[in-house]
């Protein structure tokens, strides 16, 4: 994410929370097309989970992944690595905290939309 997000705690606590919002918009997206698709309640929730932690924590794992792959023999190599990244000393829990941001958000929507009232009509 490109967005200035605090350092620390508090901005894992910030991308964790806009992962939530991804999470829910993504189970939204992803009920109305399984619905008119006509798959399983389980399509949409997996689809919309590995899409919100595509989305909310993907740079995020990406940089974690990419940083095994630094030799850390070229202290100029870190360096560069490090550059890229907006706070390297919180990248674990910022990606931890994406991870269950996105996931809680889908949680949250799949049980807001299973709590509903299958008959809408009043009169019943």
């Amino acid at each position: 994410m490109n967005l200035p997000l605090h350092t620390g705690w508090l901005g894992a606590l910030e991308a964790g929370a806009l992962a939530f919002v991804i999470g829910l918009l993504a189970y939204l997206l992803s009920h109305f097309v399984a619905r008119a698709l006509r798959w399983p309640e389980g399509h949409a929730i997996g689809w919309a989970a590995f899409a919100a932690v595509a989305i909310g924590a993907g740079i995020d794992l990406w940089h974690l992944f990419s940083l095994f792959f630094v030799n850390p023999g070229s202290p100029a190599r870190v360096q560069l690595a490090l550059a890229g990244i907006h706070d390297p000393s919180g990248l674990g829990t910022r990606a931890v905290m994406e991870i269950f941001g996105a996931l809680g958000g889908v949680l949250l929507a799949w049980t807001w939309f299973e709590s509903r009232p299958k008959n809408r009509n009043p009169s019943s």
